[in-house]
């Protein structure tokens, strides 16, 4: 699959419960390959695994190209080899609209990521209004420190003043 990424991020307010709203969780581990041109990355979900390119983010840090294209787990742990700086582990809760017209995906980090939790909407278009669940807090899109090939660089745990959602 390859086409145009439109997205937003959000951080989740404390004591946020999309848990219960969810309708899948999954677990998620996924590294990535030094490049200076874009983000490659390997990512193995559940029993399923995928090689993804991106373009770098556009100035507001909503839209990017992106590449991606199913591969094996065995072809996704040789290729975990190649990626530096260790993985990202995460579990991943999918949580939809009220109004059933978008899917959140919630991200909740581990190890060195361990308090942060992110959501973060596909959109059709850069302008295109959503219905915003209570569990979301503080926009952070376009905030490169969020973003998973960052939080292999600089983990959430190193951060001297992390940011917290607003209650």
């Amino acid at each position: 699959m390859s086409g145009f990424e439109i997205e937003r991020k959000f951080l989740i307010r404390e004591g946020g419960n999309y848990k219960d709203a969810a309708f899948s969780c999954s677990r998620i581990k996924q590294g990535y390959m030094p490049c200076e041109t874009a983000t490659v990355r390997v990512r193995t979900r559940d029993d399923s695994a995928w090689l993804t390119i991106k373009s770098h983010s556009d100035a507001s840090g909503l839209s990017r190209y992106e590449f991606e294209k199913e591969i094996t787990i065995d072809e996704a742990e040789h290729l975990y080899q190649l990626c530096r700086g260790g993985v990202i582990d995460k579990k991943r809760w999918l949580v939809k609209s009220a109004d059933g017209r978008h899917t959140f995906e919630i991200d909740e980090f581990f190890g060195d990521n361990e308090g942060l939790t992110v959501a973060e909407v596909e959109l059709g278009a850069e302008d295109e209004t959503f219905e915003r669940p209570d569990f979301l807090g503080e926009e952070v899109t376009g905030d490169r420190r969020y973003y998973n090939s960052e939080l292999i660089k600089s983990p959430y745990s190193t951060w001297a003043h992390k940011n917290k959602s607003k209650k």
